[in-house]
């Protein structure tokens, strides 16, 4: 059975202050088209900027996930996001009046709530997944922090905690089956400990923090006019520290809720992914940090390995550029032209052609004697077919000019000699900004990859 896109039947709010800003007001979701996306907008801001839920957007994990583009952010988005997907909502716009979501009780469950008040619809286009086909690790060794997502039909995972601390050590949480996140993991709560809570107060960190919204850890002998302090702060008319080490501020909804909570940010930061991933995430000590700059070399493995087209490809079917139209939008020539023809040409990628033969000028003196294509032409043809790859984007490409501000991470894999026909398959790793793209490439000899790597162009005009 095919899963359906989904988005929410109707609009729905949620108030509330944010944790660090202090900013009381609401979030409004509203109902999004096929294949939109999770999308922020600040509306408090003339200009009602959109903000992608994007994990190339990341500019801060401080206690939370932020976003920022085009100079304009948003705080603490991650157990909102982990609702989205707890719940398989893939299209929404949420309008937002300040800076941050709001914290509620620092959990996901509100945001699960109002998702369901509003209630789910399926649409007509097919659920796109990420389908993990390789395992892709993140490690901090000094900092015993790992994480490794591995190949699995469906999503789950199990995340381990270990703060070394007698009132709070290690615990393990799991999570099998996402359609369990609801009633297993939304509810757990953020944690802290009392000494991190005061750092936070005492430097002004934490504007919108109330004993309502974490789960506190007393992990030192604390004095009753310590406590009344604490009391007066929150405005509370008393607190005191439980049996199993916490503030009488709230009960806990399971023995092992900080590793849950610690499983549910996983979610949600992983959701910046923009797709529901089918992979088993193992995770030892996790953060914001963690989680997102794994998020980061998933999207990077990827953008390497499942976007670039494939052989086989049809050398013979008639081309879309042929030798005479490139020397049109080129401005390369013989010896220095070094494509042929363009096989294949879209929005988001090229496919193009070069037949090596022992004519060519830098066989005579490039290993005479055993011809050899030197890797750096290898690297200036791949580069000539980004380039036409890049002003098919422009009217008159004849008028325009590419400039590589950078080629990185080239690998060499194989000899390519005489005889040889080299295929360049390369794809934009992100939309066209102010004239400058990224790409990533491949070339090919037969099925067999021969060289790679990354490409960022510029498009100016001619003088």
């Amino acid at each position: 059975m095919v899963d359906k896109q989904k988005t929410i039947d109707k609009s729905v709010t949620v108030s509330g202050t944010g944790l660090h800003t202090g900013q009381l007001g609401q979030i409004t979701m509203h109902s999004a088209p096929e294949n939109h996306g999770i999308k922020f907008r600040r509306v408090d801001i003339e200009s009602k900027p959109i903000i992608d839920a994007d994990i190339n957007l990341v500019v801060s994990t401080d206690r939370g996930t932020t976003l920022s583009k085009n100079g304009y952010s948003l705080y603490t988005i991650e157990h909102l996001l982990a609702a989205f997907m707890g719940l398989g909502v893939d299209n929404v716009m949420i309008d937002v009046d300040m800076e941050e979501i709001p914290i509620k009780d620092g959990s996901s469950i509100h945001f699960i709530n109002a998702i369901k008040e509003a209630g789910i619809v399926e649409q007509k286009a097919n659920r796109k997944y990420i389908e993990i086909t390789e395992p892709i690790s993140y490690i901090i060794p000094d900092k015993n922090i790992e994480m490794l997502i591995e190949p699995a039909e469906k999503f789950s995972a199990t995340v381990t905690i270990d703060f070394e601390a007698e009132i709070l050590g290690k615990q393990i949480a799991t999570l099998d089956d996402i359609n369990k996140f609801e009633s297993e993991i939304a509810p757990c709560r953020t944690f802290v400990f009392l000494h991190e809570l005061e750092f936070l107060l005492k430097n002004n960190l934490i504007k919108g923090g109330d004993l309502n919204n974490a789960i506190v850890f007393i992990n030192r002998a604390i004095s009753q006019e310590e406590l009344d302090n604490l009391a007066e702060l929150f405005n509370k008319p008393k607190v005191k520290v439980k049996p199993n080490g916490i503030l009488n501020n709230l009960d806990m909804h399971f023995s092992n809720e900080p590793a849950r909570h610690k499983l549910l940010d996983v979610i949600g930061d992983l959701a910046l992914l923009g797709k529901p991933l089918k992979g088993k995430i193992t995770a030892s000590r996790p953060g914001h940090k963690a989680n997102t700059e794994f998020g980061q070399k998933i999207f990077n493995e990827l953008n390497k390995t499942l976007m670039l087209k494939k052989p086989p490809f049809d050398i013979y079917a008639e081309p879309y550029y042929d030798i005479n139209q490139i020397k049109k939008i080129l401005p390369h020539r013989p010896p220095f032209l070094l494509v042929d023809k363009v096989l294949v040409l879209t929005d988001d990628h090229i496919v193009a052609m070069k037949s090596v033969t022992l004519n060519e000028p830098y066989f005579v003196g490039h290993f005479p004697d055993e011809p050899i294509m030197p890797g750096v032409l290898q690297v200036e043809a791949m580069a000539q077919a980004g380039g036409i790859f890049v002003l098919n984007s422009v009217d008159e490409p004849e008028l325009y000019s590419t400039y590589f501000l950078k080629i990185d991470e080239v690998r060499f894999r194989s000899k390519v000699g005489p005889g040889d026909v080299l295929i360049f398959s390369i794809e934009l790793t992100g939309p066209i900004k102010r004239g400058i793209c990224s790409m990533i490439g491949k070339a090919y000899v037969g099925d067999k990859v021969v060289m790679e790597g990354k490409l960022v162009a510029q498009i100016a005009k001619n003088k």
